[in-house]
């Protein structure tokens, strides 16, 4: 028997290690099944290059589980080590001292990964003790056992082992038992271990037999060794492709396409990545791309390798170039992950734009699926955009798809205002902004139907990528407005009128929670409809991006601004303005004298006193211009108050109101069960 210390020093290496250098206890498994497979594939390496002449057998490494003694096994038949190995890859690990150790590998994994030792430590966070039972491949070798209890101590023993390889029992620690269990140790043999490039075999498939599950005598292998992404695309077919996704995402819809990646130059870097069909919610499709290294799980963390836009795909990418740190738990900064990143992008770009020429209409009939990617690609990567703008599409309201080209050329002519602004008319939602839109088409005007979860915030890219042009949505305004082509038609009515109208339909408007409406008069021709509600294209589109834009919550606080436009030149508004001239001519006689009085008066005051210094303006002035503001404002008060009482017996004014709140969706409780009502005795059965 041999015994004595790891290294030349008395530090016990195994805390540490376990503090720097694994952060999740789970990997450990990983790590000895790892080892296992590089030991079998270093002997397959070794046979094919005539090194060694005897016969390598089954190669499966294999995995056991004894609950009663609390232990697991990991075996292979790889090339085994001597005792003097031994020394060298396990006892002296450490010989330059803990922090030298740290310091020598703490920058590059790929150094240590598959080297029987570094990765071997990380056994130690789950065992009180572990040995190793090894016999090398080499001709007249004796098996050797090694065990240690975390201590820097060690023992090395003469051992029975029946031909080469290692078997690594972990006894495992009272405080991680949970690992014990098979099934936990079946989920992270599938979560690891599930494309490593040897057989890995973990107990037996089972049968149901005699009521009971029983063993059979075949291995239950948990990984499969050549998985797609190693193949040459050439080899494979569509289906290939739908299996392997079912395989990775069994819950998944099948997915829109796929990109086979494979370079060798400047960076190794293989993989498949996916578009799966998403519509919303984001953030829950993200951590779905695996990042392997040699065909080793390391992490579904890629921010760093793909770029953010790109984590919404799904998929695997395997690259021995990718540096991580030395516990292979995440990446580590480095320029080559964003060449990888960069041709990562460009592999993307190019895919798209290659399925946009051969097969447009099975493109565009999946537009709906990839434009979210697409948008964020725009929003979030300059170079994408300037990648996707020739495969980027826009969709009208009647289906139609087009490019950003074809569809300037296609408006052009037709939705120029007056200053040479181009107008992009769109709309979020076919069904409620029906009316609107049938008005602008009415027009001769092209909608855009511009519904998906980053429509909105790619609109304010958009305006800033086209030249001289804008976007509004189809009812921030009156049809008239959308487009100006020439100066806006004045209504016909008197100041006077116009203001009586307003108060009119200003005093019946109802309260709404988080909403203001204004009232306005405008002349939009006797075909257009009575009234109008309209909404801040600027308000409307600073709030949809408050949701996805940090720092703007204020503009989400802020209440709804909506303008509702009375058509002075439809029939029904005008016939409102002449009853309430003869219903209230006799009332605002008096009041209306009284309050033009008044008004002269404060115009007065204010031109008198304007043309002094304010020191030189007396108390009594002040006193004066107060009371006469203060006079004209009663009268205007009063004014309303009688134009306010004619409107409230007015069934004509209450249901274009609640008509145009309807149209918007904004009629609701008590006043939609009111409008129901009052639309039933409004309807005349004629004998």
């Amino acid at each position: 028997m041999q015994k004595g210390n790891i290294g030349v020093t008395t530090e016990n290496i195994f805390p540490v290690i376990k503090k720097f250098l694994y952060s999740d206890h789970e990997i450990f498994l990983r790590e000895m099944v790892s080892n296992a497979v590089d030991a079998t594939q270093k002997m397959k390496t070794l046979a094919e290059n005539g090194d060694f002449k005897g016969e390598l057998g089954d190669l499966t490494v294999r995995i056991s589980v004894d609950e009663k003694a609390g232990t697991i096994t990991i075996s292979d038949r790889g090339i085994g080590m001597t005792e003097e190995e031994i020394d060298k890859y396990i006892n002296q690990i450490a010989f330059s001292g803990v922090n030298d150790f740290l310091e020598k590998y703490k920058d590059n994994a790929n150094n240590i990964i598959g080297h029987f030792g570094l990765g071997f430590y990380s056994s130690f966070m789950v065992s009180k003790k572990v040995e190793i039972i090894t016999r090398s491949y080499r001709e007249g070798a004796k098996a050797v056992k090694w065990s240690c209890d975390g201590s820097p101590a060690y023992e090395i023993d003469d051992a029975e082992r029946d031909g080469r390889g290692s078997d690594i029992v972990l006894h495992i620690d009272d405080d991680c038992k949970e690992f014990l269990d098979k099934h936990k140790l079946q989920g992270l043999l599938d979560k690891y271990c599930k494309f490593m490039p040897v057989p890995i075999a973990f107990g037996k498939k089972t049968e149901w037999k005699d009521g009971k599950q029983v063993d059979t005598d075949e291995d239950n292998i948990i990984n499969s060794v050549e998985p797609l992404w190693t193949k040459a695309p050439s080899t494979l077919k569509d289906d290939d492709y739908k299996q392997f996704y079912r395989t990775l995402y069994p819950m998944q819809d099948e997915p829109l396409f796929w990109i086979h990646l494979n370079v060798d130059y400047p960076f190794n870097l293989t993989g498949i990545l996916y578009f799966p069909r998403i519509k919303s919610n984001i953030d829950l499709q993200r951590n779905k791309i695996q990042l392997y290294c040699n065909q080793v799980f390391v992490t579904d963390q890629v921010e760093g390798i793909v770029p953010e836009f790109l984590t919404l795909l799904h998929g695997v990418i395997d690259s021995p170039d990718i540096p991580l740190n030395v516990s292979r738990s995440y990446l580590q900064s480095d320029r080559d992950v964003k060449k990888i990143s960069t041709y990562i992008t460009k592999k993307v770009a190019d895919r798209l734009q290659g399925i946009f020429k051969e097969d447009r209409k099975t493109y565009e009939e999946k537009w709906d699926d990839l434009k979210l990617f697409i948008n964020y690609g725009m929003l979030s990567e300059e170079s994408f955009y300037d990648r996707a703008k020739d495969f980027a599409l826009f969709k009208d309201t009647e289906g139609k798809h087009f490019t950003f080209d074809e569809y300037r050329t296609l408006i052009k002519d037709n939705q120029t205002d007056k200053d040479g602004q181009l107008i992009y008319l769109y709309a979020t939602n076919k069904e409620e902004q029906y009316s609107y839109i049938e008005a602008a088409r009415a027009k001769g005007y092209s909608v855009l139907l511009l519904d998906g979860q980053l429509d909105v915030p790619a609109i304010s890219m958009l305006e800033q990528k086209f030249e001289k042009s804008r976007f509004t949505r189809v009812d921030g305004d009156v049809t008239d407005r959308l487009i100006v082509k020439d100066d806006a038609k004045k209504t016909e009515l008197e100041a006077d009128e116009a203001d009586n109208l307003s108060s009119v339909f200003s005093s019946q408007l109802p309260k709404l929670d988080k909403a203001e409406i204004y009232v306005e008069v405008q002349a939009m021709g006797e075909q257009a409809q009575p009234v109008v509600i309209t909404q801040s294209e600027y308000m409307r589109r600073m709030k949809d991006i408050s949701r996805f834009q940090s720092g703007m919550g204020f503009y989400a606080q802020m209440p709804d601004s909506y303008s509702m436009v009375l058509n002075s030149d439809h029939p029904l508004i005008k016939k409102v303005l002449a009853d309430c001239d003869n219903a209230t001519a006799e009332a605002l006689k008096p009041i209306v004298s009284e309050l033009k009085g008044q008004q002269a008066r404060l115009a007065a005051i204010h031109q008198s006193q304007g043309k002094k210094k304010p020191e030189e303006i007396t108390q009594e002035e002040k006193d004066d211009l107060a009371n006469t503001e203060k006079a004209v404002g009663e009268q205007r008060d009063k004014k309303k108050a009688v134009l306010a009482d004619y409107a409230k017996g007015n069934s004509i004014v209450h249901q274009l109101i609640d008509l145009a709140l309807l149209q918007n969706g904004m009629l609701k409780g008590a006043a939609l069960d009111a409008f129901l009502k009052r639309s039933v005795d409004l309807i005349k059965v004629k004998d």
